[in-house]
């Protein structure tokens, strides 16, 4: 049952996304999320703790904001049930869970900058970068912003679309909002600042945590991807991943970014800025380092290859699975 939500979720996601009438008049389920988390750091991480006490702070907040999600869409989650039938409960909680997947989203907003560079040139490119990527935009050049905004694609297909759709494969409806708990809170408190670096260990290790399977699983898809892909090298993209992934300072964005990097032949991650300190990291592929708007656009041809396939994939196991029940 599981295997059809994700695939009627991938579905409704694609097509839809998420109504910018209803993001006015509501808001989203992460900004909802995201007012919990906030609420409760408010709360508990007070400047004075020593450094075992913030770090025991933040685990009972994160906790308590899982508790809080994971009530209120097992509420929902049963609700439906009861008050449906089956099918029509798989609708709507397909229709639910594709608030929580951000492929269609993440498309747009990296086709931005691939046409802000287009049309409006470096200064356009810097200010929808800036948009989706936490680097200093005024340190980059045409090169930075096309590399920033290619790395963005392929770090959030593992962390937007991979990750919370293979929850909820798991764990249905709760297990994907849980996910999506998790990542907010890590995106929001898991920064190595002064005023995180305790109180938001507890989100920024479950965040490695949950996104392991994910990252490995989105390295694949971009490498099946690239197979398919004229232009693309499938080969160098599954070297890049086995070999450079490893070296990146963070256990999961650099299986897709070195995926990606090695489809296309580029040279992805490496040394940049983030609020004036400069991030030592290593390069992910080993290709050129020049990319340009033209490589953005064909890091969105491979993203939707991707994307497509992973949903045929799912959807043939959805087929599968629903005729082995049939048949037993």
């Amino acid at each position: 049952m599981n295997l059809a939500l994700a695939f009627l979720a991938l579905l409704v996601e694609a097509v839809a996304g998420y109504p910018q009438a209803l993001l006015a008049r509501i808001g989203h389920p992460v900004t909802w999320m995201g007012a919990l988390i906030a609420r409760a750091e408010a709360v508990w991480n007070e400047g004075h703790l020593s450094f075992p006490r913030a770090r025991l702070r933040g685990i009972l907040a994160l906790a308590t904001v899982l508790l809080v999600t994971l009530s209120a869409v097992l509420l929902i989650d049963h609700a439906l049930g009861l008050l449906l039938p089956a099918l029509a409960a798989l609708a709507v909680k397909a229709v639910l869970a594709s608030a929580l997947l951000a492929g269609r989203s993440l498309d747009d907003h990296v086709t931005d900058v691939a046409e802000a560079l287009e049309q409006r040139g470096l200064k356009g490119g810097r200010e929808a970068v800036s948009r989706i990527v936490g680097r200093d935009p005024a340190t980059l050049d045409e090169a930075g912003v096309s590399r920033a905004a290619i790395e963005s694609l392929a770090e959030n297909f593992s962390d937007g679309v991979v990750a919370p759709l293979f929850w909820l494969i798991v764990g249905g409806l709760p297990g994907c909002a849980l996910y999506k708990a998790i990542n907010t809170a890590d995106s929001m408190i898991g920064h190595k600042s002064e005023r995180y670096l305790a109180f938001g260990w507890a989100a920024a290790r479950l965040d490695d945590l949950v996104n392991l399977p994910a990252s490995r699983l989105s390295a694949l898809w971009l490498v099946a991807a690239a197979r398919l892909m004229p232009g693309a090298d499938w080969r160098a993209a599954a070297l890049a991943a086995l070999t450079d992934a490893p070296r990146h300072r963070s256990p999961n964005a650099g299986w897709p970014e070195a995926a990606m990097a090695g489809a296309l032949g580029l040279a992805l991650a490496g040394p940049r800025s983030y609020g004036g300190k400069r991030v030592a990291d290593a390069w992910m592929g080993s290709g050129r380092r020049e990319a340009t708007a033209a490589d953005i656009h064909r890091a969105l041809r491979l993203y939707r290859i991707a994307y497509v396939l992973q949903a045929a994939v799912i959807g043939v196991m959805a087929v599968i699975v629903a005729l082995v029940l049939f048949w037993l």
